[in-house]
């Protein structure tokens, strides 16, 4: 928090940070005192519980990184905000700040989250049971691959094993929602494979994409939806759905090219279908149909959602809350 701090305020101003009470502590500058509150990652998930508590609300949200949908939700609650980037929007008496941070560097991508162990996670959120038969029967990886990646999940700090060995030993999952987090943290910092938009005519596009997938699936070729479409199936948020994004079986250009045509579609810049291949081959086995449509994994749908911006980030913690609770 310090660092921070110290980042957004001229060089060499003081910054003095009394006793911590929880993640909250007093701040004294050149420029007057604050109370600051460290909301970890700073997604809006984070920020909403704090601006919830109306009798402990900060005047300055501290974050790593404070997501667009974090930053809208703290400013529209007349909310001080500034993260480790460097961006900060600050109205204090005797000090205003705004300002953009520096670009979000790639982090480097731990390899226990590879392809399996995601695919995994995904599994588990679901419902799987974390033993190495039930991960194997859900998702289709070998033997192998299941027992890494649910040891690359324990070792993560995501599972609890007990003392029990072999295929049908139990471990447990220790916080969900960190599971989750962390998961849609690993899902989309996965490079970025082939991608294509498509331009589509009628009004609802739901509707255009079941005709579309209609052609899909007669020639066996496999699609999901998933982004704010899905999740106007899954948990209604969004009163209009700004586009169609569609996971298929098609991992190169050439195919992408071929699925389009399949379907009797033209690639156009600013087409309101994107076409992306499926990130695993576990997320096109947990895709499943509802309402005439193919839909993606709900944890996969919340992952993509969370990065779409304001409003798909609000409509991320909506499916969130709508599948916690049912």
């Amino acid at each position: 928090m310090e660092r921070a701090i110290r980042a957004v305020l001229p060089t060499g101003a003081r910054v003095d940070l009394g006793a911590f009470e929880g993640q909250v502590a007093n701040v004294v500058t050149d420029f007057g005192g604050f109370t600051a509150r460290w909301v970890g990652e700073g997604w809006l998930r984070n920020v909403a519980d704090v601006l919830a508590d109306q009798g402990r609300r900060p005047l300055v949200i501290v974050a790593r990184r404070m997501s667009p949908g974090a930053q809208a939700a703290s400013v529209a609650a007349g909310v001080s905000w500034l993260d480790e980037s460097g961006a900060a929007e600050i109205a204090l008496p005797g000090l205003l700040i705004s300002r953009s941070g520096r670009p979000d560097p790639k982090r480097p991508r731990t390899q226990r989250w590879t392809g399996s162990t995601i695919g995994a996670a995904e599994a588990l959120l679901l419902g799987t049971r974390p033993t190495v038969s039930e991960v194997e029967r859900a998702t289709g990886l070998s033997a192998g691959s299941a027992t890494t990646a649910l040891a690359a999940l324990t070792a993560l700090g995501h599972l609890r094993s007990d003392a029990a060995r072999g295929r049908g030993s139990a471990r447990q999952i220790v916080d969900r929602g960190r599971l989750l987090d962390a998961y849609a943290e690993a899902a989309t910092a996965r490079e970025a494979g082939p991608s294509l938009r498509v331009g589509v005519s009628g009004r609802d596009l739901l509707d255009e994409v079941r005709r579309i997938g209609d052609q899909w699936d007669a020639a066996k070729l496999g699609w999901a939806l998933t982004g704010a479409a899905a999740a106007a199936v899954l948990g209604p948020y969004l009163t209009e759905v700004p586009g169609l994004d569609v996971l298929i079986d098609a991992p190169t250009p050439a195919t992408l090219d071929a699925a389009v045509d399949r379907a009797g579609l033209r690639p156009m810049e600013g087409g309101r279908l994107l076409l992306r291949p499926f990130p695993t081959v576990v997320t096109a086995r947990l895709s499943t149909r509802e309402s005439g449509l193919r839909l993606a994994p709900w944890p996969r749908v919340y992952a993509d959602l969370r990065i779409s911006g304001v409003r798909g980030e609000e409509a991320a913690e909506h499916l969130r809350d709508v599948v916690e609770s049912g």
